[in-house]
């Protein structure tokens, strides 16, 4: 079966919290031909584990690219590794997703009151204005 899978199941089987459903998350993960992991779900994903369960972020990263890499799992690459880059260097990993999005839809330009966002997308190399 080929299977989206939702933020829920993914924290559950990241983190463990509830063992019940980790281990059926973990044989629905194993058993589907394919996981298709929606942007909005990485960026869930990422708030969820850093803000709600107070994961590092590099811990994070590593588990979003652990994800990626399996060979079950279709995602949008280079969004996920723009929002990494951001997540990597200190910022929100929807940033990254958000600035690259933009890009692909022909902006020019992310423009934000977020600093942070801001100064890690041109950091990026990419263009950034802050608004005030």
């Amino acid at each position: 079966m080929k299977i989206t899978a939702d933020t829920n199941l993914l924290v559950r089987v990241l983190t463990g919290d509830d063992e019940r459903q980790a281990a059926i998350a973990k044989v629905e993960l194993a058993e589907a031909e394919l996981v298709a992991i929606t942007l909005p779900t990485l960026c869930e994903l990422s708030w969820v584990l850093i803000r709600g369960y107070k994961h590092p972020a590099a811990e994070v990263s590593r588990a979003v690219r652990r994800l990626l890499d399996s060979e079950t799992v279709a995602a949008d690459r280079p969004a996920a590794e723009a929002g990494l880059a951001i997540l990597d260097a200190g910022g929100d990993f929807a940033d990254g997703v958000i600035a690259f999005e933009g890009r692909r839809l022909g902006a020019d330009v992310l423009v934000s009151f977020d600093a942070t966002a801001v100064q890690l997308v041109s950091t990026q190399g990419e263009a950034s204005r802050l608004l005030s």
